[in-house]
């Protein structure tokens, strides 16, 4: 797992108050750097988001026509296959 990966979850457990005593340290020290205090506001706006009640009304319709429009959307296509698992498919089962 990539540094920054690891610091956004220490900050992350940080804000949810789920931080073990043993990764306290490591939690403030992600958050002593642009990449920290970046992802300490994402998080704060997104519980902001998450806490906040509806405050604009859909337009009448509007799920229909959403479904309408993602209804006539093309289907994504299939992804092309990675290294990983192409290896994994020429290996055979073990």
């Amino acid at each position: 797992m990539d540094a920054n990966k690891k610091n956004r979850e220490y900050i992350s457990a940080l804000m949810d108050g789920e931080t073990a005593e043993s990764d306290l340290e490591l939690a403030m020290a992600a958050l002593g750097g642009p990449e920290g205090e970046q992802a300490w506001d994402t998080y704060h706006h997104i519980g902001d988001v998450l806490r906040a009640e509806a405050t604009a009304e859909l337009s009448p319709g509007f799920a229909e026509r959403l479904a309408a429009r993602l209804a006539a959307e093309p289907a994504p296509s299939k992804r092309a296959t990675g290294a990983v698992e192409t290896a994994a498919a020429t290996a055979g089962p073990r």
